[in-house]
């Protein structure tokens, strides 16, 4: 009963590394630049349109939702980070490239030793 423990925890730990490899770190890095290139895209609109106001407060606006995207993808690289980091899983021990991750092992007792 043990070793199928062990083989659903593998297969859960290599799901979540090919998940978070293939598809999570892209979109970040994906929305990551479309907020940057909002931004100066907004920026441009600002600089570029000194004479207008209308179209200036939409480069500002612009401006602050690019940063506020940028924002958000840092809080989620760093939620990324807290979890890497409560699971004990560091950075070399991830190779992305492969799909392999280096995990302590799990031995859990059953019934859970109780400490008084």
């Amino acid at each position: 009963m043990g070793s199928f423990t062990n083989i659903a925890y593998a297969n859960v730990d290599s799901f979540v590394m090919k998940l978070n490899g293939m598809i999570v770190n892209p979109l970040i890095l994906f929305f990551f630049a479309l907020a940057l290139v909002y931004f100066l895209y907004g920026m441009f609109e600002f600089i570029l349109n000194q004479a207008n106001d209308e179209k200036k407060t939409t480069g500002k606006s612009h401006m602050l939702w690019g940063i506020i995207g940028i924002v958000i993808m840092m809080g989620v690289w760093f939620i990324l980070n807290v979890i890497l980091n409560t699971l004990n899983i560091s950075p070399s021990e991830i190779n992305p490239e492969q799909g392999h991750v280096k995990l302590n092992e799990y031995n859990p007792t059953y019934p859970p030793k109780r400490t008084p």
